[in-house]
């Protein structure tokens, strides 16, 4: 922006403007108004309602004074207080949220913090001003800040661009657009020029406050302007001579007619919605470049030569003496259509073509799905459905005939009938050359939930038709679509989201196909499955068995909820040497382990299953594991997966859990992970996590706690990380590792290197627990040898007072044993699972422990951190961390879960300053990525280099003394 010629001069008491930065107070209830300059000459204008009376503050006070009308000196003034723009902003900033500030400083306010958010979001661009100095502006603005910019200066008042002068109704400074976006730009360089700025770039340029010319950076800055795009937008107008709204003129027959012409157009910076031909720019007295501002032909033929380097075409328009349009040849123009556009694109360069060409040659393929259909739903996932392709231009049909004419076409210009089309012909003959094939059911099924499938190696638009169309709109339903009744002989009241769960649940499972239910542990999953059984039975079509798979660990929970919530249902173990299935009921339910399953899984294919169930599938989630493939053997018309957790680490996982429940919906697994999980966990492709959302969400149900609808039916979590310090033996025993393990990695590679890592930080995490599990020691010499144990002490102390139950989970058996040692000790009574807990025992331990016999239950989280009820304990310890969250969120869900009645806290122990204290902080940023990729624990952690690892263990201070 032009500086304006308005003269500014000290009154009689003042002889200079503020030297240092002085308190201003008072300023927020005096007029206000920004006048630009050039570099760094630019003030904010403070003045007294009242000429008469003093202004507030410390500082200059100097006479305004515009020029008249015809540009005389002189014709009034008001004497003001100038303030610089980094002194000013001191002042704004807080105005603008004083309700009893001056609307003119208000409005100045928000500039500036309007501003300071500009700054923050990285925009800031070097340049050369008018006169030559070097100067940083706001820039460049995305089209929403420029938005959001006119609508601040629409909403100026009057007094923010005015400035009264005596015995007039005033004068404007500037427009309120203008001035904005000038003062936008002098707090963007106000700001980095701070004391230590100088030093920083190693010169003034673009860090002093001089204002002497700097030619020699020119060059610099015009190609930073380059690379940003300036700050104009460029778009082109293709236009073909002599095309009129009348059926064509252009030419006689498909192969003949004018040529195209590209005219460069130029968009307004501060308004968007103005738009000139750039000829108009160098056309003498057009108003052009007072409408874009005065770099406008700069700022053009800098955006041009950006242009140009995306697509050389365009060159000509370079070369020329005034930039207004160049002809295109034909391949030309076929290439604008698809690739020339996307490279024009980003260099933020728009096509606009004539709107009464058709155009947009596209390609469907259409799967009617009216073969394949199943008795027992719309579906049969293995059947082979035909399509065939429609070809269409823009939203209308073409004929097969009408696509030849177009292959063979010579020109991108093609008369088609009474209406001319603009197609690239290569594309037309390579879609003409498509032939016809079949998709397998499941596979259509997810093009029509996606809209695209991979077809001979490219992915394309599937468009679903007949029953696949219906199965499709059937399964995107709302959730709260389709209302089921509660099975008359389920004993129990589910809750309104069991309920939307057991309908989604048998919508899918009814129409032939698999799902998982991923409610968080502790939502009655169990509950839900046992419904869904109750509701298959009364349907002859879907009536008959249901086989349950599970951990060991809940067996014995499995069979308590059905014989509590379905009374009268069979229910069978499995499991142990006596099992057999003979006599099998028809609506029976069978339970039995993982273990067991692999080993009698040719038996239990020869059931006849109604409903397969496979409870904590994370089981499954290693689609080689023995357990997954014996899985797969056993054959049942539909598969329910139960999780609380469908990813833990990575994407493969939930590959895994959902092939097994609707096989080949996601693909093979080299292809899901090339086409979904690499993307999203690189974060390389934001449209890839998009599309398998559309895919996988119909299959998937997840529900938190969180949930609207969910978290009142539950108490209050209060989660508390407590930092403990090492005790001297611990510390020493810890640089001691640290430094022996560090020199042993260094000399190390390949697998031992990584193995040696893994050996460092357990024993670290060891350490951290208590010395005496590192040392493998045994007896009573336990107290006063660790902050963990020692705060343990302390916190169990006001937790027994409560007369409430407590959870301490421990990944270490042996740190589990030395608790139980120190909990007899100070004569507490205790019990510990692990794995080898035998199932019956488990199920008494649950037992004594919510019953109030045994207050503090010790647990292996590995082994317990799943399936367990435990709604006695109000207190869960985890002693030591896990590192994946999910897992650990799993085990607190052991005493956070329906059937709770009383808050639950939350206590997780961290020795200060070590490996702990570090993977912590890794450990929040972990958790907030759960739902999408999450990393691989210490598997990641043995590629880092040796800097890094000494960087991750080593002690910083937390210890004790």
């Amino acid at each position: 922006m032009r500086s304006l010629p308005i003269s500014v001069s000290p009154t009689s008491d003042t002889a200079a403007e503020p030297t240092g930065p002085p308190a201003y107070t008072g300023l927020s209830h005096c007029r206000a108004v920004f006048v630009p300059g050039t570099a760094r000459g630019g003030r904010v204008h403070f003045w007294a309602p009242d000429e008469e009376a003093p202004l507030p503050g410390a500082g200059a006070a100097l006479d305004l004074v515009l020029p008249g009308p015809d540009g005389e000196p002189g014709i009034g003034g008001v004497r003001t207080l100038a303030l610089p723009v980094p002194e000013a902003l001191a002042v704004l900033s807080r105005a603008h949220a004083d309700p009893e500030a001056h609307p003119a400083v208000r409005f100045w306010g928000a500039a500036a913090l309007y501003a300071l958010t500009l700054i923050a979001r990285g925009r800031l661009l070097p340049g050369l001003g008018e006169d030559g100095a070097d100067e940083w502006r706001c820039a460049p603005l995305e089209p929403d800040e420029n938005r959001r910019l006119l609508e601040l200066a629409a909403a100026a008042p009057p007094l923010a661009h005015n400035l009264p002068v005596p015995g007039t109704e005033g004068r404007r400074i500037a427009e309120p657009g203008a001035l904005v976006r000038a003062f936008l730009d002098a707090v963007a360089d106000a700001l980095p020029r701070t004391a230590a700025a100088e030093v920083a770039a190693g010169g003034p340029a673009l860090a002093g406050t001089g204002t002497e010319p700097r030619p020699e950076l020119a060059t610099w800055t015009e190609e930073l302007a380059v690379l940003h795009g300036g700050a104009l937008r460029l778009s082109l107008r293709i236009e073909v001579p002599g095309l009129t709204e009348a059926p064509l003129s252009v030419g006689r027959d498909s192969g003949s007619g004018a040529p195209f012409r590209a005219v460069l157009q130029v968009h307004g910076a501060e308004d968007p919605a103005l738009v000139v031909d750039a000829a108009l720019l160098w056309a003498p007295d057009s108003g052009a470049e007072a409408a874009l501002g005065p770099r406008a032909r700069t700022d053009t033929l800098l955006a041009l030569r950006r242009a140009v380097r995306h697509w050389p075409p365009l060159d000509p328009l370079l070369s020329s003496a005034v930039p207004g349009a160049v002809e295109l040849a034909d391949e030309e123009v076929a290439e604008l259509l698809g690739p020339g556009a996307e490279l024009l694109a980003e260099a933020g360069v728009e096509v606009h073509w004539p709107k009464q060409l058709a155009r947009g040659l596209s390609a469907r393929a259409v799967v009617s799905g009216e073969e394949g259909a199943g008795s027992s739903g719309l579906l049969n996932p293995e059947a082979l459905l035909s399509f065939r392709w429609q070809f269409a231009l823009g939203e209308e049909r073409l004929t097969a005939a009408q696509l030849d004419q177009l292959a063979e076409a010579a020109r991108p210009l093609v008369r088609l009938g009474e209406r001319w089309v603009l197609v690239d012909p290569a594309r037309a003959a390579a879609l003409r050359e498509r032939p016809g094939g079949t998709l397998r059911g499941v596979e259509a099924l997810g093009a029509a939930l996606t809209g695209t499938a991979r077809i001979g190696g490219q992915q394309v638009e599937v468009a679903a038709s007949g029953r696949l169309a219906r199965l499709r709109d059937l399964l995107t339903a709302p959730e709260d679509a389709h209302t089921l009744p509660q099975p008359a002989a389920l004993q129990a009241q589910l809750r309104d989201y069991q309920t939307r769960g057991l309908a989604w649940l048998a919508r899918l499972t009814g129409n032939g196909l698999g799902c998982c239910l991923a409610d968080d542990m502790g939502l009655g999953k169990t509950l839900t499955l046992i419904a869904l059984h109750l509701h298959r039975q009364q349907d002859p079509a879907t009536a008959g068995p249901t086989l349950v798979v599970c951990p060991a660990s809940l067996l014995g929970n499995w069979q308590r909820e059905i014989e509590r919530f379905a009374p009268g249902t069979p229910v069978r173990r499995h499991h142990g040497p006596a099992r057999q299935l003979d006599g099998l009921a028809p609506g029976e339910v069978v339970l039995t382990t993982y273990g067991t399953m692999r080993l009698d899984a040719e038996r239990l294919r020869g059931a006849p299953w109604a409903l397969l169930v496979a409870d904590e599938a994370q089981h499954l989630k290693n689609p080689y594991s023995a357990t997954a493939r014996a899985l797969r053997t056993v054959e049942a018309p539909a598969r329910v997966a139960l999780t609380g957790t469908p990813v833990e680490n990575n994407l493969t996982e939930l590959w895994a859990i959902l092939d097994w429940t609707t096989p080949g919906l996601l693909g093979r697994l080299g292809d899901f992970r090339a086409r979904y999980a690499d993307p999203v966990e690189r974060g390389t492709d934001p449209a890839a996590a998009d599309r398998l959302a559309r895919l996988v969400r119909p299959f998937l149900l997840r529900r938190r706690k969180s949930d609207p609808g969910i978290a009142p039916e539950l108490p209050a979590k209060t989660e508390t990380d407590h930092a403990v310090p090492l005790t001297a033996e611990q510390a020493a025993l810890y640089e001691a590792v640290v430094r022996e393990m560090l020199d042993e990695i260094a000399t190390a590679d390949g697998m031992g290197r990584r193995g040696l890592i893994v050996r460092l930080l357990t024993a670290l995490k060891q350490i951290c627990n208590h010395p005496a599990q590192y040392l493998k020691e045994e007896g009573p010499a336990l107290a006063g040898r660790s902050g963990k144990l020692a705060l343990l002490d302390e916190l169990l102390d006001t937790m027994l007072a409560e007369d409430t139950g407590v959870l301490v989970f421990t990944q270490y058996v042996r740190m589990a044993r030395l608790l139980e040692a120190r909990l007899a000790e100070r004569g507490i009574r205790s019990q510990f699972l692990h794995g080898g807990t035998p199932v019956a025992e488990r199920e008494a331990m649950v037992d004594r422990f919510q019953d109030g016999t045994v207050p503090v239950f010790l647990l292996s989280l590995r082994a317990a951190g799943t399936g367990l009820n435990l709604t006695r304990a109000s207190h869960v310890v985890h002693y030591d961390r896990w590192w994946n969250p999910a897992v650990e969120a799993q085990a607190t869900d052991r005493a956070y879960r329906i059937g709770q009645t009383r808050p639950v806290q939350v206590h997780r122990l961290i020795a200060e300053g070590t490996v702990e204290d570090r993977i912590d902080a890794l450990l929040r940023g972990k958790q907030a990525l759960a739902e999408a990729v999450l990393g691989g624990g210490e598997a990641a952690l043995t590629e880092l280099t040796d800097a890094e690892l000494a960087a991750l263990v080593s002690l910083q201070g937390g210890t004790d003394g």
